[in-house]
């Protein structure tokens, strides 16, 4: 009988959540680079950026409304990089940014799907040790753009959350 591969064990420490966020990364005394939060947590994220970067090295994350991170590069794979915190965010801070993006306009969810499909074709192409990122990131997109698309099915039309109200004959 053939065996289901197995899936590497969950390694963080707190919960990821789907969002987008603009945000530049500066290595050392470089430049700054435009790059975007894909995901976050209290004690690191995911971002998209076209920097190359190494492994083990640290950086500078700037995002709007957020005090600058020092972070290490955890990983990087392609044009992702997973960052680790020095100094991870309070919950009161990490809360505040999770409803500055409560819900995902259309356009944030297409983004989503768009990051799942291309991670995948990159997960294809890639060599052993590049594939597991790639394809988990591709997976975690494609949950969080059909979490957030039923979120926004769900709230109709209007404002986020606001109950769709029924339409008269006349309409």
């Amino acid at each position: 009988m053939a065996k289901a591969p197995s899936r590497q064990p969950e390694r963080r420490r707190a919960n990821r959540a789907a969002l987008r966020l603009t945000a530049t990364m500066r290595v050392g005394s470089s430049s700054r680079v435009k790059s975007r939060v894909i995901d976050l947590s209290t004690h690191g994220c995911r971002v998209e950026c076209s920097s190359t970067v190494a492994t083990g090295s640290w950086v500078w994350l700037s995002i709007a409304g957020l005090e600058t991170q020092y972070c290490r590069v955890v990983w990087h794979c392609q044009e992702f990089v997973g960052l680790e915190f020095a100094t991870p965010l309070s919950e009161a801070v990490f809360e505040t940014l999770l409803q500055d993006q409560k819900q995902l306009p259309e356009t944030g969810i297409n983004e989503l799907r768009d990051l799942a499909a291309r991670t995948l074709w990159l997960a294809r192409q890639a060599d052993d040790s590049n594939i597991h990122p790639l394809a988990e990131l591709s997976r975690s997109c494609a949950v969080d753009a059909a979490v957030e698309g039923l979120r926004l099915q769900k709230a109709g039309p209007g404002e986020p959350g606001e109950t769709p109200q029924p339409r008269s004959p006349a309409d």
